[in-house]
């Protein structure tokens, strides 16, 4: 039965656990990018809260909820924001479980579908409404496919996860190591193949399944200091099980993330022409 499109609830949750070694420590969801000098989070949220998100979860670590909740506190722009507290064992483990585990703790605060996305990247205010809409109207899970060429860097290489569709549906999300401008053709890959960058939307159900896989991934590695439990090959795990469907929607805008502190500059000339038409220099 699909929910009723007026009172439905949809959450916005935001993968904003770690700290880059890249950025000296600091965190990069701070950098400072919006013509108003917006943080890139803040710039994100005003990007996504239009589309109705009646709830906000970051996903935090130990090092990230102090400043996080010193900057928002309860809410944004009044929607109610609640922190979820990732952890690991620091004397069994190099770092936590990864993306799938980091989702899988907003658990006890969600009660409704949501957006899942990552903190350090800008999607676009159409890629929000895009994904909200799908979760007003169907039972199935959806993302935001994007361009492999848009996605890639001039120069060295990206791990990507690829999208193979069938009548726009994922089919498998295949995890594809050191993809560079010049190796598409040796990697079997096209620059207009789909691609993953970590932005979906699911279920509570789906939240459920994936809550219990990675129950057995932890007991199978649990030797292990270093194996994470990523969010894509999981939910690609259950399509052949019949567990859930996912659309895939290609992206009607660019994507910008922020790995090393030189993106904060060329995110920011970015926003400032395409908000205004000027430059920077």
């Amino acid at each position: 039965m699909i929910h009723s499109i007026r009172n439905m609830e949809i959450a916005l949750v935001y993968l904003v656990a770690g700290l880059s070694s890249r950025f000296g420590g600091k965190i990069k969801q701070f950098a400072q990018v919006g013509p108003n000098n917006e943080t890139l989070i803040e710039y994100s949220l005003n990007q996504a809260l239009p589309a109705g998100f009646t709830k906000i979860v970051f996903i935090v670590g130990e090092k990230t909820i102090t400043p996080f909740s010193e900057k928002f506190g309860s809410e944004y722009q009044g929607i109610p924001i609640h922190y979820a507290l990732q952890t690991f064992d620091p004397e069994k483990r190099d770092r936590p479980w990864g993306t799938c585990d980091a989702v899988c703790y907003a658990l006890p605060f969600l009660n409704c579908p949501f957006v899942v996305c990552a903190g350090d990247d800008l999607y676009g205010s159409s890629t929000f409404q895009t994904l909200v809409n799908h979760l007003k109207e169907s039972e199935d899970e959806a993302t935001i496919g994007y361009a492999l060429e848009n996605v890639i860097p001039e120069e060295g290489g990206v791990n990507r996860g690829i999208f193979y569709a069938e009548n726009n549906f994922v089919i498998e999300i295949r995890e594809t190591y050191n993809i560079k401008k010049n190796n598409l053709k040796e990697q079997n890959l096209s620059k207009n193949d789909l691609c993953s960058m970590l932005i979906f939307a699911l279920h509570q159900k789906t939240l459920e399944f994936l809550n219990k896989n990675l129950d057995n991934f932890k007991i199978k590695n649990q030797e292990s200091r270093t194996a994470e439990c990523m969010l894509p090959n999981e939910l690609s795990q259950l399509i052949p099980e019949k567990k859930i469907k996912m659309k895939v929607y290609p992206s009607q805008e660019h994507w910008y993330g922020v790995t090393n502190p030189e993106d904060e500059q060329i995110i920011k000339d970015k926003i400032l022409y395409f908000s205004t038409g000027k430059n920077t220099k």
